[in-house]
Parts: structure tokens; C-alpha cells; sequence
């Protein structure tokens, strides 16, 4: 078995792997250099023959045929034939004829790295690792290998990925793939029983199976059922009394229509989806730290229930109501869907990680607004649904641009305003902020000017006015050799830097080790600026959100780079990120411009090029200015101290983003790995459900998302999909009867369960959409059903001819919830508190359950 495929062993259905960043790189690196070539090989010379009988095939066969032949091929991978072991397996070729070096078989009987050692319990002896390696540098040679090696290699090469996976008109005549047809509710034998169309669907059935219905539960109960069905709360008893003594014919609905108008509604069926959705307010994982206003999402939920948003206009919010409705305060919230998931601060394969979090989101998108295991095509062609693994990449094309969740920041949340007046005063707001501040830091640094130049125990330092202002540093530990994402990994920790200078100070190693310095650039006046940037490894300068200076990779100190910028006065971003990989240690940053002289924007080690100004000011300003400046400069600082604690800022959703308008382009990944891509794939919707290719229209110049996404909402909120209705009326059906007319909810795929009244399951879907996809008049159709208002009481005749009540012939019990007996509990005794919305309740976990 070749070195790091073992992983694949006892892996569930579906599952990935995670590759150590060796590993992959090795494996991607023999793939692309190893692709079998068309042309014969030239037949082996009589000595190269013996050598292959006499050394190579034996060690083959005693040790890794076993794992990779005819009988059993780990990862896809055999070798017993040339041009299978060429063609390799999941992750690319074995042997590069001509090149032992960069052949993964050799690599792995070396046992050079700890990632890769084959067979995998005892290294080989030294004189068979020879033989290996001198018979992949004479080419490989293989006797007899030449009339079946494009034979072999085919059929080695399909066990990777099927080439054109065919959808039949068997596969397409699933029921769930038909299109939705509005039936005409049956005649029945027991007319006046069925009160509503619900009623002669269950009743047909019922008769069918030669059953009838139970008789009607009592008021009691059915006041009890309904209001912990739309409520989660017990009645009151009040409530209770007025039920009984209502003698109205419609009392029932009256309650029905009470409860439904009641705020808990939101909240109960809020609930539901909330689970569906994986709703959580933390990450999971060790830390499992809060997502960053996650509570935002929770209440638009529940106020979208209770407001009885459109079911199509909920969907499309969620998936893209960024996109679809700009400027809409709830759709923009809604995107918080997307960050829901769990996340890992510190992923082991930052880019499997990345993947498994599209993933997430096409898994939860396809099971709960489709009804489909999608994700099950993520490695492979869907083993049981009609689904090949093109078509699951292009899902993924609609969500590649979403920028990766970084559990906060300006990819993660924004700003949020409740109307565009607000939004301006905020502006407005923010621009006096920062005139404010200006002036008054321009009026402290000045005096702090006049204190060094006249300051005799700081004649030795250079006089120089703080060009970096805010500066903070986040400091990682690890090897790099290119600039990564800062953002996708977690810093070990962070600080302030007093002195206004880029510092490696807070270094806790002289290798292996990253900082990224943000800050704010005092640009004295309007003109061209010239930066310059020297570093022993990568460095890279932004100054106002653009890339000025990039010096990534590993070098060495001596080699600097300048650029002249243009620059308005005031105050400018700035950002210089910066990794430190082995032997050597330097950063050097300095500029030049109208009325500056080349000045350091660094601290050399040992030799600071700045003192602490306020330090010195508050031992000797006094003395040195006098006491009239140096009380203005006190005052000065204080009203600056007052000014930065009034910062306006305004509140925050967790939303999604994208990178830009223009997305990556994606690709099938062979086995799920991310480190070996297939075929290009652009955005398309499930071949068995569609055959039109979704328009996107061009964005503008000014766009900051693709507009994939809604393109996406809009075909699975499409009337004519034929399973987005019929999914969301089985759901309401299921948490009103405790089981779905389809009992596997999020499975409508060939081995999900089958509808047991699929006539009563499209006449919802219709009456769903035919009433504008509102829910609540679809919860009052089922609600005063009889079939709703049945008793649940046993009947020994009914049982044993539906033991599992398939034909709902009566209604089925349940057990409270944790939910509900908790709130039940705290509602009789008086100390429910109904207050809504607003972030949520975190206990305190001591200190040592933490550690």
C-alpha cells in the first residue's frame, strides 16, 4: 500500500481524509509529473529482464500485491502490471520511469519521511530499496508489459472517476423528481367525516388498508396538543377553562387562529428550523468560542415565522439575500446562514478545511431545502441517488467566492442600520470622529516635537514625530515558506506596540514564527511617498487597502524593494504582514516624502530608532517645556482619551461575503482531496432535476459578490423544482404528526422512505404554493383536519393491521421535549421570562473545567 493512503481505512461513506501538508504536496508533485504517456514504452533488454524476474517482481508480489493487486486495490492503486502502477491510484502515479527521486513508491520504502513508510510495520532491507530504486531509474521495465499498458491504464484510471455518467428516464421517474400535480381530493365512503380536503386523503388510504379513524379527542386534549404544537407551552389554566366553555361550532379554530397569532409561535417553530439549519451560537472544537452576533440569525427566524414571511422569500433571503434584495436589513441577516456551521480554529489542512466548510453548506442546503444527500457525491458518484460527482462540484461553484468563515472581522460581520438616514448620521458621525481626532493628535505630537528636540536625555535618539499610530500585532507561531492567509489561522497572541514602530520584539522564537502589524499611517500632507521594505523572509506592505510593497518567499536581508505611492493627508490604513522561516532575523521598513526625510518605521533589535515619548514627557515635560505647554499637553491627552472612548461604531450581523466579483474556478476533486483536482466545472444545477444551465447575469464593476448564489435561490425556490414544496409541506406535516408523510425528511433520494399518501403530499405542496408559500394557512388546513383532532387511544383491531400507524388512523402520542418540559416547568411555577430576542446567556465555566 502506498505511504499515506492508509488513512482511507475504516472510513465511513462519504468521509474525507486530512493529508499532513507533506504529504500532499509530494502527492500532487508525482501526479502532475507522472501522467502516463501514450507512447510505447521500448521493449526491455534481455538483462533488464532478469533483473525485473530476478529482484523487483518478487518484492512485489511478497509485499504489495497482497494490498494492490487483482483481488484488492487500497486508494484505487495496483501494482501488478506497468501501466497501473504508472497510472497509480486516488492520488496520482507510484513510479516516474527514469526518476526514483520523485517516485512516490521509492519515497515510501525509504522511509525518509515519518508521513510516508511503506509497508507501513518494517522498513525494507537496505538491498531490496536499491533494487527498487535502480530498476524505476533504468524506466521501469516491465516484460510484457507493452500490448496491455492502455488497456490497463484505462481501467486503472476509471476506478478514479467514471468518465460520462449517464441519467436514465428510470432514474428521472423517481416519484420525488416528477413534477408536483395538484390532485383533486378523492370521493370517500364516509363523506361527512371528512371536513377538509386533508380528511379524504387520509380517509382514502384508510379505507384501502381497511381501517377507520379513531374517534375525536376530547377538548381537553386537543387544547393541550395544539398549543404545545404551536407554542411549546402548556395552556394556561384559564386558556383551559375558556376552551371548555366555548360552544361555538369553530371554537377549535378560533384557538388555532389565537395560537398561530401568538409571539411563542415564532419561537417554537423557530425552533424546528433552527435545528435544521445547525444552528449554533459557538464553534464547536475545544474552545468552541461564541460566533460573533450569531443571535441576529436566531431572531430573524423567529420573527419571520411569526410575520408569516413567504416560505420562497425565506429561502432566498438565507441563500442569497444579499444578492437578491439589497439593502433589505432581514436579508442581509438572513446570510448568516452560512456561518452556522462548525469551525476549527486550527485545522490541521487549512485547505481541506476550507472544503469541508463548502461542504457543510452544500450538505445542509441540499438535505434541507432539497430533500437530498448531496454531500454524498463529494468523493464519488453518488452510490445510490442519481447524482454523479460533477454535479455536487457544481453546487460547490455556486458557494466558491463566500469567503471562509473567520469567526469575525470585515469578511464576517457588517455594519447593520435601520433605515438609510441612520446610516448617514453614522457616516457623519464617523467623519467628525476622525477630524476630531486628527486635530488633536496633530496639536499632542507636535508638543511632544518641541519636548524632543529640547530634551537633553534624548539627544542621543533620533527626533522624530510618530508616523504609526493604533499600532497592534498578532503574533503565530509556525513554518512557512510563503505568506499565508493570516485570517484562516489562529495567532498565539496579540498586543499594542506604544513606541508607533514595527517591532519583532514580542517574538517568543527566532524561527518559525509570523506577525501581521495593522496600524494607522499619519500621512503629513497631500503628495508621493517612497516606502521601503527589507526582511530576512516574506514580507508584504499594504497601505490603504492597497498592496504597496510584496516581498514574500525566503530570502535574505539586502535585497529591498521601494515604491513611490500617492497619498491624501490624514490618516491611512496600514498592514505589514511578515513571517520569519529559519537562519536569519530582519525587518527593515522606512519612507520618505514631502517634508520627510528617509525615517524608519522599524525598531532595530537592541537599537530602537524612537523612545516612548510619553514615558519621558510624564518624568521630565515639565522641566523640559515649561509648565504652561506642558499642562496644555496633559489636557490635550486627556480630551484624547475621552474623544477615543466616545468612538462611534455601529452594530454588527454575521453575514456572508465574497471575495470579489469574479469567482476561482473549481474543480472536481478526485476522492474529495483538495490537493488533486480534476475537470473544470462551472455553476449548474442537479442533472437529474434539470437540463438548463443556470443565467448569471455579468456583474458590474461595482459588485462585490458574483451573483451565483442567486441564481441558486431562485431555481430551488422555483415553483417548477419539484421538490422544495413538497420537502417544506412534509416538514410542517412532521411537527405537527411527530413523522413526515415521507419518514425520512431530509432523504427524498431512491432509499429514502416512500410517501404513504403521496396524493395528500402534492396537494399540500400545491396548496403551499398556491397560497403564496405562507406557512400559517397551511398549519390551519392540517390543524382542523379531523385527522388532526383524532384521539391517540389504543384500538386492538387497528393495531394489528397497522401496528406502526402508516395509514394515521389515529394520532400518534409523543414525548414532551427537554424544551418543553423545562419552559413547562418554569411557566407553572411562575418564573418563565418571555422577554425576546437579544444575545444570548453564556454560564461561567470555572477556570479549571476550561483547562
Amino acid at each position: 500500500m502506498i505511504p499515506g493512503f492508509r488513512s482511507f481505512r475504516n472510513q465511513p461513506h462519504g468521509a474525507t481524509m486530512r493529508w499532513s501538508h507533506r504529504t500532499v504536496v509530494l502527492v500532487a508533485a508525482i501526479a502532475a509529473l507522472a501522467t502516463p504517456s501514450r507512447a510505447a514504452e521500448p521493449a526491455p533488454t534481455a538483462e533488464q529482464v532478469r533483473f525485473f524476474e530476478a529482484k523487483v517482481r518478487p518484492l512485489l508480489v511478497d509485499q504489495c500485491v497482497k494490498c494492490h493487486g487483482p483481488d484488492k486495490q487500497k486508494s484505487g492503486l495496483r501494482l501488478d502490471s506497468r501501466a497501473a502502477a504508472v497510472a497509480g491510484g486516488e492520488q496520482g502515479a507510484s513510479i516516474v520511469p527514469g526518476k526514483p527521486d520523485e517516485s512516490l513508491l521509492v519515497t515510501a520504502v525509504r522511509h525518509d519521511d515519518d508521513l510516508l513508510k511503506m509497508p507501513p510495520s518494517k522498513k525494507l532491507k537496505p538491498e531490496q530499496i536499491a533494487d527498487l530504486s535502480r530498476w524505476v531509474a533504468m524506466g521501469a521495465p516491465w516484460p510484457g508489459s507493452q500490448a496491455a499498458a492502455t488497456a490497463t491504464a484505462t481501467t486503472t484510471a476509471s476506478t478514479i472517476r467514471k468518465a460520462g455518467y449517464q441519467i436514465t428516464a428510470k432514474d428521472r421517474a423517481h416519484w420525488a423528481f416528477l413534477p408536483v400535480k395538484r390532485p383533486s381530493p378523492p370521493v370517500t365512503t364516509t363523506p361527512e367525516w371528512a371536513c377538509n380536503p386533508v380528511d379524504a386523503f387520509i380517509l382514502q388510504g384508510l379505507d384501502a388498508r381497511g381501517l377507520r379513524p379513531n374517534p375525536p379527542a376530547s377538548k381537553t386534549e386537543l387544547i393541550r396538543r395544539a398549543t404545545y404544537d404551536l407554542t411549546g407551552l402548556p395552556p394556561t389554566p384559564r386558556d383551559v377553562q375558556d376552551f371548555l366553555g366555548d360552544d361555538r361550532p369553530d371554537a377549535f379554530e378560533r384557538l388555532v387562529d389565537r395560537l398561530l397569532d401568538s409571539p411563542r409561535y415564532g419561537e417554537k417553530w423557530g425552533r424546528h428550523w433552527l435545528d435544521l439549519v445547525r444552528f449554533a451560537e459557538t464553534n464547536s472544537y475545544e474552545r468552541d468560542n461564541p460566533k460573533p452576533s450569531a443571535w441576529r440569525y436566531r431572531d430573524y427566524v423567529i420573527r419571520s415565522f411569526n410575520d408569516d414571511k413567504p416560505y420562497d422569500r425565506f429561502v432566498r433571503e438565507q441563500l442569497a439575500g444579499d444578492e437578491a434584495f439589497p439593502g433589505a436589513l432581514d436579508a442581509l441577516i438572513a446570510t448568516g446562514y452560512y456561518r452556522l456551521g462548525i469551525w476549527d480554529d486550527e485545522p490541521t489542512d487549512r485547505e481541506q478545511a476550507y472544503y469541508d466548510g463548502l461542504d457543510d453548506v452544500v450538505a445542509t442546503t441540499g438535505q434541507v431545502f432539497l430533500g437530498l444527500t448531496v454531500d454524498c457525491a463529494r468523493c464519488h458518484d453518488h452510490k445510490l441517488d442519481p447524482i454523479p460527482q460533477k454535479d455536487y462540484y457544481k453546487l460547490v461553484a455556486f458557494f466558491r467566492n463566500i469567503n471562509h468563515f473567520r469567526n469575525g472581522g470585515p469578511t464576517d460581520e457588517a455594519p447593520i442600520f435601520s433605515g438609510r438616514e441612520s446610516k448617514t448620521a453614522h457616516e457623519a458621525l464617523v467623519r467628525d470622529f476622525q477630524k476630531r481626532r486628527e486635530v488633536l493628535q496633530d496639536r499632542i505630537s507636535g508638543l511632544e516635537n518641541q519636548f524632543l528636540a529640547a530634551d537633553a536625555s534624548g539627544a542621543s535618539v533620533d527626533v522624530r514625530r510618530r508616523d504609526l499610530d493604533e499600532l497592534r500585532y498578532r503574533f503565530y507561531r509556525d513554518t512557512f515558506d510563503r505568506l499565508p492567509v493570516f485570517e484562516n489561522l489562529k495567532p498565539e497572541n496579540s498586543g499594542t506596540l506604544p513606541l508607533g514602530l514595527f517591532d519583532l520584539a514580542p517574538k517568543t522564537r527566532d524561527s518559525a514564527f509570523a506577525f501581521v502589524f495593522e496600524g494607522t499611517l499619519i500621512v503629513p500632507e497631500d503628495g508621493e511617498y517612497t516606502f521601503f521594505l527589507d526582511s530576512d523572509d516574506g514580507s508584504r506592505l499594504v497601505i490603504a487597502g492597497l498592496t504597496v510593497i510584496d516581498h514574500d518567499g525566503m530570502h535574505k536581508l539586502g535585497g529591498g524593494k521601494s515604491a513611490i505611492v500617492s497619498l491624501s493627508k490624514g490618516r491611512q490604513a496600514v498592514r505589514l504582514d511578515y513571517f520569519q522561516n529559519s537562519d536569519g532575523l530582519g525587518l527593515n521598513v522606512a519612507w520618505s516624502g514631502p517634508g520627510i526625510a528617509r525615517r524608519s518605521l522599524s525598531a532595530s533589535p537592541g537599537n530602537k530608532s524612537g523612545i516612548d515619548v510619553v514615558a519621558a514627557m510624564k518624568l521630565r515635560g515639565e522641566k523640559v517645556l515649561g509648565k504652561a505647554p506642558y499642562k496644555q499637553y496633559q489636557s490635550l491627552r486627556r480630551e484624547l482619551r475621552a474623544l477615543m472612548a466616545e468612538k462611534p461604531s455601529a452594530e454588527t450581523a454575521l453575514v456572508v461575503t465574497e471575495s470579489g466579483r469574479h469567482a476561482p474556478p473549481t474543480f472536481v476533486l478526485l476522492r474529495g482531496n483538495p490537493h488533486v483536482p480534476g475537470d473544470k466545472v462551472e455553476p449548474g444545477f442537479l442533472t437529474v432535476l434539470s437540463t438548463v444551465e443556470p443565467t448569471i447575469p455579468t456583474p458590474s464593476a461595482s459588485a462585490t459578490t458574483s451573483g451565483r448564489r442567486a441564481a441558486l435561490a431562485d431555481w430551488i425556490t422555483s415553483p417548477s423544482n419539484p421538490l422544495t414544496a413538497r420537502v417544506a409541506a412534509n416538514r410542517v406535516w412532521q411537527y405537527h404528526f411527530g413523522r413526515g408523510i415521507v419518514r425520512s425528511p431530509n432523504n427524498f433520494g431512491t432509499q429514502g422512505d416512500k410517501p404513504t399518501h403521496p396524493e395528500l403530499l402534492d396537494w399540500l405542496a400545491s396548496e403551499l404554493v398556491a397560497g403564496g408559500w405562507r406557512l400559517k394557512p397551511l398549519h390551519r388546513r392540517i390543524m382542523t383536519s379531523n385527522a388532526y383532532r383524532m384521539s391517540s387511544r389504543e384500538d386492538a383491531s387497528s393495531l394489528a393491521k397497522d401496528p406502526v400507524n402508516d395509514g394515521f388512523w389515529r394520532f400518534d402520542m409523543r414525548r414532551l421535549t427537554a424544551e418543553e418540559v423545562r419552559d413547562s416547568v418554569l411557566a407553572v411555577c411562575g418564573d418563565l421570562n418571555p422577554e425576546m430576542y437579544g444575545p444570548g446567556t453564556y454560564p461561567e465555566i470555572p477556570a479549571e473545567v476550561m483547562a
